[in-house]
């Protein structure tokens, strides 16, 4: 962790570069949630390498049973927060459901939270159906995070929350959809609750970056949402988190105990991981 603030903010802004740059390097990336300024500011200061304003705000902040109800105006809000606390970190911000149903709404949306939020980068969810999508965006200057394998705005289409890719037409999906979303032009990609090996061969056959939740060791990066890394969520924690926070003296111990472990490749175990 950073002494303090001033030397913080004597590091350079994250960049796409930087992180292609680190997966070639076999440099593990850092990612977590962020909704507000305050803990956007922690984490920045924490040398956190990218900050996701995800779309879990809907269970984690506004108390949903899913991220559904969402909207593209709380996401703009949020992601605006946590843009005004950070100097340095790599800003994520998803697009909820429904809010690019076509390329041209996907334009929209990308627009709002890039020039109203502060945004870096959009991530949106699905697979193939999602090719032309992407490359409408990447072709208009918009940098996109791609999401596969368990992906919650599916959850009513998935039955649950459940682990994806354990069949061999589903892994073969999987692996196909990866492949295509990047030649479409995605620049980094989140693999949720997918077996490990599947995941560490994904994450081989890309160049872009792929961060793993619930995926595993081998991929390029780690994210959590930052409330459960404390263990502060409500309810039970998914098999997948950890909370950092036990046994330390403060939320800055706990940050900087996440990033030590991602970047040593000691976190996730294989506690975390499904087969």
């Amino acid at each position: 962790m950073y002494a303090d603030k001033s030397q913080a903010q004597a590091r350079r802004p994250m960049t796409l570069s930087r992180l292609r740059e680190m997966k070639a390097a076999g440099e593990k990336i850092t990612m977590l949630t962020a909704y507000d300024a305050s803990f956007a500011s922690l984490l920045d200061e924490a040398g956190v390498d990218t900050l996701l304003i995800g779309d879990s705000l809907g269970m984690v902040i506004q108390g949903h049973d899913t991220t559904l109800p969402v909207s593209i105006d709380d996401v703009v809000y949020h992601t605006r927060a946590v843009a005004n606390g950070t100097h340095h970190a790599q800003l994520i911000a998803d697009m909820p459901f429904m809010s690019y149903a076509t390329p041209q709404q996907a334009l929209v949306s990308a627009a709002r939270l890039m020039q109203e939020g502060g945004a870096h980068m959009v991530k949106l969810e699905g697979g193939a159906v999602q090719v032309e999508t992407v490359r409408y965006l990447t072709e208009r200057g918009i940098p996109v995070c791609a999401h596969l394998g368990l992906t919650p705005q599916h959850v009513h289409k998935l039955g649950g929350y459940k682990v994806q890719g354990r069949e061999e037409h589903a892994a073969r999906a999987l692996r196909e959809d990866a492949a295509a979303l990047e030649a479409a032009g995605a620049d980094m990609v989140v693999l949720e609750c997918v077996p490990s090996a599947l995941a560490a061969e994904v994450t081989a056959a890309l160049d872009m970056p792929v961060i793993g939740i619930g995926a595993g060791v081998d991929c390029d990066g780690q994210v959590l949402v930052v409330y459960d890394m404390l263990g502060i969520t409500p309810g039970k924690r998914p098999k997948f988190s950890k909370d950092f926070l036990a046994g330390k003296a403060d939320v800055r111990a706990a940050i900087a105990d996440y990033v030590e472990q991602v970047r040593a490749g000691t976190f996730p175990g294989e506690e975390h991981a499904f087969s």
